[in-house]
């Protein structure tokens, strides 16, 4: 072996198996050095009716897209931050798995809070050193000072399932969701952007890309599990601790702006504008606070 050569990097997927498998009996891990998109490839899957549950994740993503398709690679950390074999500067994965909620409504917005808790269990007060992890609704994560360091990406597929298994026209048929999570570890060039993109580095220097998987997969799992059987309210609470957008006067893509009033039980976004409260349902709409940029290109699939 040269001596440039790097170590390989010690993904957790025993572990994380092993930590899922007695809810999700079939479900499996799969570790890939490269790939187009973690969601697009288990998409792909899915429309050939591989619909089972498993975790993707990638070293390098090439095609990778968030929501709106906005394009996101994984971009090598700036030159002057060392990158270990401790894994690489963004943590890209998707999970896929079948789930039948009554509502799909709100899920991107407990898919955060899930992550969120994970990689911060206890809330910091205003004004600590620590950062807050922070969500922006409807699928960001942040940090305080408006700094973006993750985004979620979720995607639906009909379920192929086993003749007889439901009705064609079942309201709340079966399917197969693919949440595709990108996170930033080590900081990253800044490409422009007004605010320089934060990074997991920021809230503890000790965190890994192997680390933050181990962290976030089972909590997730369990989040969509529970989500599938209660829908989004049970979840309000946790969004309403980490929202950085309520009480802050934001624009819509629409060109309307208003102040952000927090969200109702299924998860819409309440806009207060001059003609009156609005509910935000539309995926097609931006949002963003007074003062800052468009959303940038970290952290989808």
């Amino acid at each position: 072996m040269s001596g440039n050569a790097k170590s390989p990097i010690r993904w957790p997927s025993e572990a994380i198996w092993q930590s899922i498998v007695a809810d999700v009996p079939d479900f499996s891990v799969e570790i890939v050095p490269t790939i187009d998109s973690t969601n697009t490839e288990l998409m792909r899957r899915a429309r050939a009716g591989r619909c089972d549950p498993i975790l993707l994740v990638t070293e390098e993503q090439t095609a990778g897209r968030g929501r709106l398709g906005r394009p996101w690679q994984s971009d090598a950390p700036p030159p002057e931050v060392t990158q270990s074999d401790n894994g690489p500067a963004s943590l890209m994965m998707s999970l896929g798995l079948p789930i039948r909620p009554t509502s799909w409504s709100g899920l991107s917005l407990a898919v955060g809070a899930s992550v969120a808790d994970s990689l911060q269990p206890v809330v910091p007060e205003f004004g600590s050193s620590t950062p807050r992890v922070g969500l922006k609704w409807p699928n960001d994560l942040w940090l305080e000072g408006d700094r973006k360091f993750g985004g979620i990406l979720v995607e639906t597929a009909s379920f192929v399932a086993p003749q007889g298994m439901m009705s064609p026209d079942d309201a709340n048929a079966l399917r197969y969701v693919v949440v595709g999570i990108g996170l930033n570890v080590l900081p990253r060039e800044n490409h422009g952007m007004t605010t320089q993109p934060a990074c997991l580095t920021d809230i503890d220097p000790r965190w890994t890309a192997p680390e933050a998987l181990l962290c976030i997969v089972a909590p997730l799992v369990k989040t969509l599990q529970t989500f599938a059987r209660t829908g989004f309210k049970p979840f309000k609470s946790r969004f309403e601790q980490r929202d950085l957008l309520r009480n802050r006067t934001v624009h819509l893509s629409s060109g309307e702006s208003g102040e952000a009033r927090g969200v109702s039980d299924d998860g819409t976004l309440l806009v207060q504008t001059s003609a009156g409260l609005q509910a935000i349902t539309s995926s097609d709409i931006s949002v963003r606070p007074i003062g800052q940029p468009l959303p940038g290109q970290t952290g989808s699939h």
